[in-house]
């Protein structure tokens, strides 16, 4: 294999696909990538078993051919190189030489047929929508997944194709985000998936640049397939990029049960407003006493704190409320994150009492349920 590429190119194709290779590698070829060279580019593909991502970026082609090097190493190496022109060449004994100006490098690898395949399967569901939609649903939700390995269902974000929507949702027990987008599903074409977090944040990373997105899946796995946006001067990749990945197995909990169905009191709020009130509040909060506590009454939203530590902190702002007085409790992470992740100016927050959770929406099929604490 032989072939001439920019720096740059190179360098991004390797930081788009660097992610997905763990720090603790089971095989020693599981901390390479894969580089194949065609004509007029190359393909860098890593995997990491669980989860896997391919993309191809421009390249002068002499050889055709393929080999695996180490990911981590090839990404510092290339990225320090002092010339755009990197030149690559491997042997007959799998090794790399690569230069660039007056650097001159040799890797060991290990020949591609050690490298397991992506897995490809028969596509039971597919749908095609835009790359900025399926970023903003992932941005509005993906902080409720639960981190808890033991509850390992929660582990990731739930898709639902059905009833002519896209209803994404993520819940940790103690609170619950769900949105929900029109989106054509033909009959027979139905489905669910539980994405895990991992490929969560990996799609979390690379959404957004293109125009459209194809997600395909069956039981076991899904692929998402990412067109346009990159195909441009400044990043050298073409096409496509492929992310597949194993789903977590497992029924999801039944998460429309949580969604309170009546709440007394229901005030809109600008949305800054109250995210500025709500991170002051608790700077004087620590890990052991982290609550604010949110009173209503005659107009006014007043939101406090307090630690041995640290004192007490308060704030208000107007709101339209003429109901009962009333004070609940949150934990003001829970709180903020619903508030920092979507871009409506103004929500609508929703509570009954001090025992029964508060519920943050948007008018555009948003809502985020949160577990009060006890004042």
């Amino acid at each position: 294999m032989k072939f001439k590429i920019n720096r740059d190119h190179f360098s991004s194709g390797l930081a788009k696909v660097l992610n997905v290779v763990g720090t603790r590698a089971t095989m020693p070829i599981l901390s390479n990538v894969l580089i194949e060279a065609e004509e007029g580019f190359i393909s860098l593909t890593t995997t990491n078993l669980d989860l896997g991502i391919r993309c191809k970026i421009k390249a002068e082609v002499a050889d055709a051919g393929g080999i695996t090097l180490p990911v981590r190493k090839l990404a510092t190496i290339i990225r320090e190189l002092p010339n755009l022109d990197v030149d690559l060449e491997t042997s007959s004994t799998h090794q790399a030489k690569i230069a660039s100006g007056g650097s001159l490098f040799r890797m060991m690898g290990i020949e591609k047929d050690e490298f397991p395949s992506l897995p490809s399967f028969t596509d039971e569901h597919v749908y095609n929508l835009s790359q900025s939609d399926l970023a903003e649903m992932l941005r509005c939700v993906s902080y409720a997944q639960s981190s808890d390995e033991t509850r390992y269902i929660m582990n990731g974000i739930y898709f639902s194709f059905e009833d002519g929507a896209l209803t994404l949702s993520a819940t940790d027990g103690r609170r619950l985000a769900v949105i929900s987008k029109e989106l054509e599903t033909a009959e027979g074409n139905a489905g669910n998936l539980i994405l895990p977090a991992k490929t969560v944040a990996e799609l979390e990373r690379i959404l957004g640049r293109g125009d459209s997105v194809k997600i395909a899946f069956n039981d076991r796995q899904a692929a998402f397939e990412l067109h346009g946006g990159d195909d441009d001067e400044s990043s050298g990749l073409i096409g496509s990029t492929y992310l597949v990945s194993k789903l977590v197995e497992g029924k999801y909990p039944n998460y429309r049960q949580v969604i309170p169905q009546e709440t007394d009191q229901r005030i809109k709020v600008e949305r800054e407003l109250l995210l500025d009130c709500v991170r002051r509040a608790a700077l004087v909060t620590t890990d052991q006493s982290s609550s604010i506590k949110m009173k209503l009454q005659n107009n006014l939203m007043e939101i406090t704190a307090s630690s041995p530590e640290y004192g007490q902190s308060h704030e208000s702002l107007a709101v339209q409320f003429d109901g009962p007085e009333i004070s609940v409790a949150f934990n003001p992470g829970f709180l903020a994150d619903p508030l920092k992740a979507v871009t409506k100016d103004e929500i609508i927050f929703e509570f009954k009492d001090e025992l029964s959770p508060g519920v943050v929406r948007t008018n555009d099929n948003f809502l985020c349920v949160i577990m009060p604490l006890r004042l």
